[in-house]
C-alpha cells in the first residue's frame, strides 16, 4: 500500500475539522442551515490555508443525502454516502475543478459552461470549481461573467485566488467573498501535535515550534515540513535535527548578539558572525530570529505580564531585556528588520550581516550604562528664567518713511537699539516634599514643532480676575541680530542712491533681464558724471560672471535708451560694500524686525507664551504684510 503524505491523509473533511478558519466556517455554516445559498463564491488566501478543502466541503453538504439517502442540504455532511465519499477521492461526475493556471484561455471556459445547461447527474447539485481563477485571460473572464450573474438553479460557482487584486471587479461584484487567513503558529502547533500524536511519533515541544514558525501560516506547508522532518529524524522529531533540517539559527547566536551589543564588544560580535559562517547558517535567517527575540524584548520592557509563560525562551528574553533601553530596543528591531532587504545587494550574504551587527553597534553609545531605575517626574517643574518684555505695540509706530530715511546709520541704530533685561527677583525655591525629584529634574526644551503639554481650558481665568499672570518674553530672533548687524554698514552713499533711482527706472521700463539685471543691482557705483559728453558711469562688481563684455555693452545700451544721450559704461572688479541689492536686503531686514516686534510685543501673545510654558513662537512664521 502506497504512502499517504500527511497534507492529504488528515485533510478536512467536514467543517468541525476546519482549524483556523473559524469566521468562514460560521458563515458557511449559517447560510447552509437556513438554505440561504448564493450562487457564487471566492476564497481568497495564501498557499495551504484551505480554500480546496472548503470547497469540497461545501460541495458535500449541498449533495449529502445521508447515511439512509434521505438527507438534504446540510452544514454537517455524513461522509459515508456516495456524494461524500465520491467528492473526497476526486470521482464526483457534478464536481468538477478546473485548474485555471493550465486551463486560462476562452475555449476551455466555454467548453465548461456549455455543460452547464444540463441538470446533475446524480446530485442535486453541480458545483464549478475554478482554482486559481486570477490566471485567466481577460476573455475567459468575459465569456463567464453572464452565467456567473445569472446560472441555473442548480448551479453554483466556487472560486478560490491566491490573488483577489488580479480579478476583475465585474467578477468580485457577483461573489461572496471570503479571506481565508494565515494561521497563528500556536495553531499551527496545536494541529501539528495532534497529527503526530495519531501518527505515534515522538515530538519535542521546541521542534513544533520550529516547523510552526516555519510554515509562515499554511498548514500544508507545516504537514509537509512535518513529513521531511519525520523521515530526516528517522520517525521521531527533536528539536537538534529539524533545527538542521531548515537551517534554523540557534536563539543561543542571537542571545550572544544582544549581549555582546550590551557591552559594546565588537569582538564578540565578529567571533559571532565567524561562528554562523563556520557552521554554514543563514544570514538572513540570523537577521530574522534577531528581530524576533528585539520584538519580544521589547514587549516585555512594555508590558512585562505580557510575555508568554508557556514559552521556554521566556526567561531568557525577560533577563536580556534590561540590557538595552526601550529606544535601543527599538533600533535594535528596525536595523534587524531593514537589514534582510541590504543582503542581496551585498559582497556576500555574511559581509552583508557583520556590517549590520555593526551598525547596531554604532547606534549603540559606547560605555552606555543602562539602570532599571524608573523615570520620576519632577513634583514642580523650575520655571525658567524671566526675561523682561519687549516694548508694547504703542511704542513701535511704523510710520511711511523713504528708503533714504530708513537707512541713514543714526535712524537705522536707533530704532535697532536693544535694551537689556532688567534684573528680576529670583524665583521661591522648590517645596521640600520631592527634594529629589526637584534636584534631579531639568527644563523641558521642545522644538518649534513639537506641541505644549495640554491646556486645562476650565483653569482659563475669565475677564476680571484679579492674579495677574507673570509676562514672559521672547529672545531676540535671528531677523533682529541680522538687523543690528546689517545697521552697522553704511549705507548711504549717494552715488549709489543715484544709481539706485536709475535701476528701478530702467526695471520700470523693461530694458532689463537676466545677467544684465543682476549686473546693475549688485553693482556698487564709483562714478556718475551726468554732465560730461559722453555720459560717464563706472560699477564695481564681484562676480566676475557678471562682468563679461556682453552684459556690459547691453547695460551701456539700456542706460544710453533712459537718458536719451551716450553713455560710456566702464566695469570694474573689487569687494562691493553699497549696491541696490545690499540696500534691498536691510530694507527687508528691517521690516522683518519691526513684524517681529509687534508680534512679540502684542499683550495676547505676551498672556499666551506667559500663560503656557511649553508654547513658542515657531521662527520664520512671521512675514511682513508690505
Amino acid at each position: 500500500m502506497s504512502y499517504l503524505v500527511l497534507a492529504r491523509k488528515y485533510r478536512p473533511r467536514s467543517f468541525t475539522e476546519m482549524v483556523g478558519q473559524e469566521h468562514v466556517v460560521q458563515a458557511l455554516s449559517n447560510a447552509l442551515t437556513r438554505q440561504r445559498l448564493h450562487h457564487a463564491y471566492l476564497f481568497t488566501g495564501t498557499r495551504g490555508v484551505g480554500k480546496t478543502t472548503v470547497s469540497r466541503i461545501l460541495a458535500k453538504s449541498l449533495n449529502c443525502v445521508g447515511p439512509d439517502g434521505t438527507g438534504g442540504i446540510t452544514a454537517e455532511p455524513c461522509g459515508v454516502c456516495n456524494a461524500c465519499r465520491d467528492i473526497d477521492s476526486g470521482r464526483y461526475v457534478d464536481y468538477v475543478e478546473l485548474d485555471a493556471a493550465s486551463n486560462r484561455g476562452v475555449d476551455e471556459i466555454s467548453q465548461l459552461l456549455d455543460q452547464a445547461v444540463y441538470k446533475p447527474v446524480v446530485g442535486r447539485f453541480k458545483v464549478y470549481m475554478i482554482d486559481e481563477v486570477h490566471m485567466l485571460t481577460m476573455t475567459a473572464f468575459n465569456a463567464m461573467l453572464k452565467t456567473l450573474e445569472e446560472p441555473p438553479e442548480y448551479l453554483k460557482f466556487v472560486l478560490a485566488t491566491t490573488d483577489p487584486q488580479k480579478v476583475p471587479v465585474t467578477v468580485l461584484s457577483r461573489c461572496l467573498q471570503f479571506n481565508l487567513r494565515p494561521m497563528a503558529p500556536q495553531t499551527v502547533q496545536e494541529h501539528l501535535e495532534q497529527v503526530l500524536q495519531a501518527e505515534s511519533v515522538p515530538a519535542e515541544v521546541g521542534a513544533l515550534r520550529l516547523l510552526s514558525r516555519a510554515a509562515r501560516g499554511s498548514m500544508r506547508d507545516a504537514l509537509s515540513l512535518a513529513d521531511q522532518a519525520i523521515a530526516f529524524g528517522g520517525g521521531t522529531l527533536d528539536e537538534a535535527g529539524v533545527r538542521q533540517m531548515l537551517g534554523a539559527v540557534d536563539r543561543g547566536h542571537v542571545v550572544r548578539i544582544v549581549e555582546a551589543l550590551a557591552a559594546s564588544d565588537g569582538a564578540a560580535l565578529v567571533r559571532t558572525v565567524d561562528e554562523l559562517r563556520g557552521l554554514g547558517l543563514s544570514a538572513a535567517g540570523t537577521l530574522e530570529e534577531l528581530a524576533t527575540l528585539a520584538q519580544q524584548m521589547a514587549l516585555v520592557q512594555a508590558v512585562p505580564d505580557a510575555a508568554d509563560p508557556t514559552d521556554p525562551d521566556t526567561p531568557t528574553v525577560r533577563a536580556l531585556a534590561p540590557l538595552l533601553a526601550p529606544d535601543e530596543t527599538q533600533v535594535l528591531y528596525s536595523i534587524a528588520l531593514h537589514g534582510r532587504a541590504e543582503l542581496a545587494l551585498a559582497p556576500d550574504e555574511y559581509s552583508g550581516l557583520m556590517m549590520v551587527l555593526l551598525r547596531l553597534l554604532a547606534f549603540r553609545p559606547q560605555g552606555a550604562a543602562v539602570t532599571a531605575a524608573p523615570v520620576v517626574a519632577p513634583a514642580v517643574a523650575p520655571s525658567p528664567r524671566p526675561i523682561a518684555p519687549p516694548p508694547p505695540p504703542a511704542a513701535l509706530p511704523r510710520p511711511a518713511v523713504s528708503s533714504r530715511e530708513l537707512l541713514r546709520p543714526a535712524a537705522a541704530s536707533a530704532r535697532l537699539a536693544v535694551v537689556p533685561p532688567a534684573p528680576v527677583p529670583a524665583p521661591p525655591p522648590a517645596p521640600a516634599a520631592a527634594p529629589a525629584a526637584a534636584a534631579a529634574a531639568k527644563p523641558v526644551t521642545l522644538a518649534p514643532w513639537e506641541e505644549g503639554p495640554p491646556a486645562d481650558w476650565d483653569e482659563i481665568p475669565l475677564e476680571g480676575d484679579p492674579a495677574p499672570l507673570p509676562i514672559r518674553a521672547v529672545a531676540p530672533t535671528s531677523a533682529a541680530m541680522a538687523a543690528v548687524a546689517v545697521a552697522t554698514d553704511t549705507l548711504d552713499d549717494p552715488l549709489v542712491t543715484r544709481w539706485t533711482a536709475l535701476f528701478t527706472d530702467l526695471t520700470a521700463q523693461g530694458n532689463l533681464n537676466g545677467l544684465v539685471r543682476e549686473l546693475a543691482w549688485q553693482a556698487q557705483c564709483l562714478a556718475l558724471d551726468e554732465q560730461a559728453t559722453p555720459k560717464r558711469v563706472v560699477l564695481r562688481v564681484e562676480r566676475e560672471s557678471l562682468r563679461q563684455q556682453g552684459h556690459r555693452d547691453r547695460l551701456q545700451a539700456a542706460l544710453s535708451e533712459l537718458l536719451g544721450d551716450a553713455v560710456t559704461l566702464e566695469v570694474v572688479a573689487g569687494t562691493v560694500s553699497d549696491s541696490a541689492a545690499r540696500r534691498d536686503g536691510a530694507r527687508r531686514v528691517q521690516a522683518q524686525n519691526d513684524a517681529e516686534a509687534v508680534i512679540t510685543g502684542d499683550p495676547m501673545v505676551v498672556e499666551l507664551l506667559a500663560r503656557y510654558p511649553a508654547a513658542r513662537i515657531v521662527p520664520g512664521s512671521i512675514r511682513p504684510v508690505a
